[in-house]
């Protein structure tokens, strides 16, 4: 992205979780979340299931008339049950799919999730760390859910293993209709959205 396009936002990748199992509000959430990126002709990229709170957001963009890509590896197609309603692409495993995701968004949002969920904001979090990228990263955080990872991260911080500035990597709330007014502030940033890694950079 160039620097003078640094407070554009077009695509938001969504992380969150796949269980159908989880806190009706955080479902409910996700659905909501989604028609308000329809409503700000906000691009949604996501993991391309139809189930849990991934699911709850593609359907809430595509019911209110939004922009939907889905991408989802060929061994998850029978576990997360691709939306058929939206545009999916299947590729052929998880590095794959998490580098379209990357390069297919400008932003990235991250809702309650499991153990994969985890895995990919970590991952983005440390390109960040390692100045591979610049987009803005934000938490939707309801009761907390996410506290435990932002005190394990100060924590590393504390310990002088991450510089003070990486508190800054990301922005967090509780009310889902101030996220996109985040990332945009994010966006603000003087160099952000700047550094657009080759994929062969990131590992």
């Amino acid at each position: 992205m160039a620097e003078q396009e640094a407070a554009k936002i077009d695509s938001v990748c969504v992380y969150c979780g796949s269980s159908n199992d989880a806190d009706p509000a955080f479902l409910a959430a996700a659905e909501d979340f989604g028609g308000l990126l329809a409503k700000e002709n906000l691009r949604l990229i996501y993991g391309g299931g139809g189930v849990g709170l991934m699911g709850a957001c593609a359907r809430g963009a595509h019911d209110a008339g939004g922009r939907v890509l889905g991408i989802i590896p060929t061994f998850l197609m029978g576990r997360e049950q691709p939306f058929d309603d939206v545009e999916t692409i299947v590729v052929q495993n998880m590095h794959e799919r998490k580098m379209m995701m990357f390069e297919e968004a400008d932003s990235f949002v991250v809702l309650p999730g499991g153990i994969g969920t985890l895995e990919e904001v970590i991952e983005l979090l440390s390109w960040q760390r390692l100045d591979l990228h610049k987009k803005p990263l934000v938490f939707y955080n309801p009761r907390g859910f996410w506290e435990p990872l932002f005190d394990l991260l100060h924590h590393t911080i504390t310990e002088r293993l991450s510089p003070r500035e990486f508190a800054k990597a990301w922005r967090a709330t509780d009310d889902i209709g101030q996220v996109t007014a985040l990332l945009r502030e994010m966006a603000q940033a003087p160099g952000a959205g700047t550094a657009h890694p080759a994929t062969n950079e990131l590992t």
